[in-house]
């Protein structure tokens, strides 16, 4: 066991300043915001997200307009048009500007930046190319820029290069920059009547944003909206940041196509988990097709999708894959309380609804408690005593039209055991419904418990659901049971997690580790590492192998394998032998002096014929009985090293059952992806076999995690296949293993 520092195997990534897809000025600005806070690891990388003074962009004290324009027929003029409208809203005062124009829309109009009357807070920029103004902007001291322009990384090589010089010339100029190739999303008019928390959006389409920014209409709140485009310098994981620190936001919703770099919104991901803010996101990239989309729209890479989703997951960030599921998920958990309870009563009109309901919530991992004898005795009071009120609840139908049914629906709230009470009204029938959508309005006034409905009428121009649902601030409505049991799941995850969010990054060592310096030793740049150089890279870090020897000739093989203890298997071993058994190069169960010496000389004779060159022969232990898994470490281009498990053996070619995570992570997580595994029976014992050693798998997963976060980009790749787990107790067994070096 690694003692005090089982739960704390966190972050050591190697310095990577410029990540793949990611232009220099962006890490600089975060780095050098870390550095002021002392809060780098060893390797220099920034432990927290910066926070970017967004203040002065969503309210600007002045704006500049460079290229404004009040000819009717023109682009710029409605654009102009819609900025002044804006201007006045936020009460900034509004300045064109135009080389050749005296006034724009009878406001006097500057023939260049430098002739300005005031410094700017924001200069929007109406021009094809950006790139010769942002000098002068930088010289003017103006804080942020919006380039509208198109043609960049989007559209390929040439546009990316074009990109990079933008990019680098934001960084010169000290200013920031939202886009290129973004819109006008940012200066939308946002409600002012609404209260309560409001939903924070961020696109990089714009117009997927819109089912979000339309809740207003629904009387749902939304404060902000960035359009972060191609992001040569802001980015979403900027606005995360940003927006986890404003306390009217609840919320944060996101359609992403592609992350600019994902050390950087894991850091944003964790610093709104700290602060308790959900994040739900939509991100593109789950097919091949959907990640070719994305990559010619924004110039993005989307990354490996199942390393993206865990990623997510371990920073507490919703994924939904529809808008719709995105603006339902939003409203619900910017505008619901802290969960009392995670039960949840399903209450309906009729038993049909409610089993169906139920079973769908089951399904998705809802819990459904059992109701009391006693309460279900209370129930009855209202009730008929032939309909069941175990949970879902039936009522009827006749008690919702009257007295009884207030009652019931507060006995159902006042249960200790229920924290969300969802009743599906599939369709509307006046003299039952909208009594019921009335009853449940006025209960969720006075309790602090969430209840939810889903209005299930295609029509959706009821009274009760135009005017009586959507008029409380407190019932939360749907439209379809799907969308209303995710949104509800991630709720209470959501809490579940924030109550129990514990950031990897504060525990991150700032010094390199006693292993990573043995481990340096061993390691040949731009070599593969033969299996017993493999396995000396093992040992290095705690990670038992078995017992062997490596020998050059017979005799030295029976040798060993006396020392070894017999039976012992025997592999060939070379820095380029990556299939050993598809070439007959293992041979295993061998018992005697002369099985060891005819092994040795056929090993040798298969791998010269092969033209396979050995650094010898393994004379191995053999260990027959335990789970044989699989562990190992790749590089994603957006996350860099992560870390996969699985079921080991043939196994892992056939089911592809692994479970993957992005460093740093803990012990909880490490449990975590044992639990997604569909093999994870094997591990707790089958057909009266005895359970394997889970402690000891988990700590060598967070030995690797170690190594990879230690050794960063010097390791290319470590596959440990397979790694036998014991018995309880017994420990488990690194079998075989593969490394490569960068």
């Amino acid at each position: 066991m690694l003692g005090s520092t089982h739960g704390t195997l966190t972050t050591h990534f190697r310095a990577r300043v410029v990540a793949c897809g990611e232009e220099p000025h962006a890490a600089v600005h975060s780095m050098t915001a870390a550095a002021a806070e002392g809060d780098l690891d060893v390797s220099g990388r920034p432990l927290h997200a910066a926070v970017p003074d967004l203040d002065r962009f969503f309210r600007p004290g002045s704006v500049a307009v460079i290229g404004a324009s009040d000819t009717e027929g023109r682009p710029n003029t409605g654009i102009t048009r819609k900025l002044i409208a804006w201007a006045e809203r936020v009460g900034a005062r509004l300045h064109p500007v135009h080389p050749t124009r005296e006034s724009v829309f009878g406001r006097p109009c500057s023939p260049s930046v430098a002739d300005l009357p005031e410094q700017v807070d924001l200069a929007v920029l109406l021009v094809g190319d950006p790139l010769p103004v942002i000098e002068e902007l930088g010289q003017a001291k103006v804080k942020f820029a919006v380039a509208f322009a198109s043609g960049f990384a989007e559209t390929g090589e040439e546009g990316a290069a074009a990109q990079a010089r933008l990019a680098a010339a934001v960084e010169r100029s000290g200013l920031r920059l939202l886009g290129p190739n973004t819109n006008l999303n940012a200066f939308e008019p946002f409600r002012d009547d609404l209260d309560g928390p409001a939903i924070a959006l961020i696109t990089q389409s714009g117009h997927q944003g819109r089912p979000v920014y339309t809740l207003q209409e629904l009387g749902v709140r939304v404060s902000h909206w960035a359009p972060t485009g191609n992001e040569a310098d802001l980015e979403t994981a900027d606005f995360i940041s940003y927006f986890s620190q404003r306390p009217e936001v609840g919320a944060i919703a996101c359609y992403v196509e592609g992350l600019k770099d994902g050390r950087s919104f894991l850091l944003a991901a964790d610093r709104a988990a700290r602060a308790g803010v959900p994040v739900v996101a939509v991100k593109v990239g789950r097919t091949e097709t959907g990640a070719r989309t994305a990559a010619s729209h924004t110039g993005k890479l989307t990354g490996a999708d199942r390393v993206v989703d865990a990623a997510m997951r371990q920073f507490g960030v919703i994924r939904v894959d529809g808008l719709d599921e995105l603006q339902d998920t939003a409203a619900l958990l910017a505008r619901a309380r802290k969960p009392q309870a995670d039960g949840v009563v399903v209450y309906s009109i009729s038993g049909g609804t409610g089993a169906h309901f139920s079973d769908l919530a089951t399904g998705a991992g809802l819990k459904l408690p059992t109701l009391s004898e006693e309460k279900q005795r209370e129930l009855h009071a209202w009730i008929p005593g032939y309909l069941n009120v175990a949970n879902p609840v039936d009522n009827g139908g006749h008690p919702v039209g009257d007295w009884r049914g207030r009652k019931i629906i507060d006995a159902l709230l006042a249960d200790p055991d229920v924290g969300v009470l969802i009743c599906p009204i599939t369709g509307p029938f006046p003299p039952m419904s909208d009594r019921l959508a009335q009853d449940l309005v006025d209960a969720a006034e006075t309790t602090d418990k969430l209840v939810c409905v889903v209005w299930g009428s295609p029509v959706g121009t009821e009274d009760a659901y135009r005017t009586t649902l959507l008029g409380s601030s407190r019932v939360v409505t749907f439209r379809t049971f799907g969308n209303c049991i995710s949104a509800v799941k991630a709720y209470l995850d959501h809490h579940r997690l924030a109550a129990s969010y514990r950031s990897p990054f504060d525990e991150a060592p700032r010094t390199p580790s006693p292993s990573f310096r043995k481990a340096q030793a061993l390691m040949r740049p731009g070599h593969q590492l033969s299996e017993h150089a493999a396995k000396q890279l093992l040992r290095a870090y705690g990670i038992r192998v078995p017992r062997e020897q490596l020998v050059t000739s017979a005799a030295a093989a029976v040798r060993a394998a006396g020392l070894v203890g017999y039976p012992v298997v025997m592999k060939a071993s070379g820095a380029r032998l990556a299939h050993k058994t598809e070439l007959g190069l293992v041979k295993v169960g061998l018992t005697s002096a002369s099985q060891v010496r005819d092994a040795y000389r056929e090993l040798t004779d298969i791998a010269r014929y092969e033209g396979v060159e050995l650094d010898g022969v393994l004379v191995c232990q053999m260990i027959e009985r335990g789970v044989e898994m699989m562990l190992g470490v790749t590089h994603d281009a957006l996350f860099g090293p992560t870390v996969t498990v699985g079921l080991g053996g043939v196994l892992v070619e056939v089911l592809h059952d692994a479970a993957v995570r992005v460093p740093p992570f803990g012990e909880d997580q490490a449990r975590a992806m044992l639990g997604e595994l569909r093999g994870q029976a094997l591990l707790e014992g089958v057909r009266g076999g005895p359970p394997a050693d889970v402690d000891a798998l988990v700590e060598v997963v967070l030995r690797v995690q170690r190594m990879a976060l230690e050794l960063g980009d010097d390791l290319a790749e470590l596959d440990i296949n397979p790694l036998m787990v014991l018995g309880r107790g017994q420990g488990a067994v690194a079998l075989d293993a593969l490394a490569v070096c960068h």
